[in-house]
């Protein structure tokens, strides 16, 4: 049965980084072999994400959606990838303007094992 992990909104001060936003979360590591699909978007043009999942880099400062709501299908879940049991998902988020922005991102865990 697929997890959807709850959404997750942050703010991202003016030319700073995010911190990994699923440290310590239940989340954070694969229980079993999974796909993950990640939904994201941002208040404003100028958010970078990158992401990993088990060590593999799957994006790298790509700009993600500005559209300023839920993400919604297919528009804003722009990344599915599997993983295996053990995995650590691995993401942070970076503001390339002078003011603060938020994010929204949403989490969808399909174990397939």
């Amino acid at each position: 049965m697929p997890v959807v992990v709850p959404a997750l909104n942050l703010s991202v001060a003016a030319n700073a980084t995010s911190a990994n936003i699923m440290a310590g979360s239940l989340y954070e590591v694969l229980a079993r072999p999974s796909i993950v699909e990640f939904g994201m978007t941002s208040s404003a043009v100028g958010i970078l994400a990158t992401i990993m999942l088990g060590g593999d880099v799957l994006m790298q400062d790509q700009e993600i959606s500005a559209a300023n709501r839920y993400p919604i299908i297919p528009d804003d879940w722009i990344l599915k990838s599997p993983g295996r049991a053990g995995s650590k998902i691995y993401a942070t988020f970076r503001n390339r303007t002078v003011g603060a922005l938020t994010i929204i991102v949403v989490l969808n865990i399909t174990p397939v094992a």
